[in-house]
């Protein structure tokens, strides 16, 4: 299954990078800072997509460590 952060994440990047490279080309310095700042935004949503999934599976491995039980957080005395 594609998650649709994925999706995003990919779309956001190439058209930027698409929309940078074609203002260099036609000397439109605006449209430019806005393909770097949409190709900058794809490439942040890819770095929270692999943190989360980083954390995904952490819990997954402390849940299969611990026989699949939901994980709570230790008491306090």
């Amino acid at each position: 299954m594609v998650d649709k952060d994925r999706v995003k994440e990919t779309i956001n990047e190439a058209a930027g990078r698409t929309k940078r490279q074609v203002a260099e080309w036609t000397g439109d310095t605006e449209a430019q800072v806005e393909g770097l700042a949409q190709e900058v935004k794809g490439k942040a949503q890819k770095v929270w997509g692999n943190v989360k999934d980083a954390a995904r599976s952490a819990q997954e491995d402390v849940r299969k460590e611990h026989g699949d039980k939901e994980t709570q957080p230790p008491k306090h005395r």
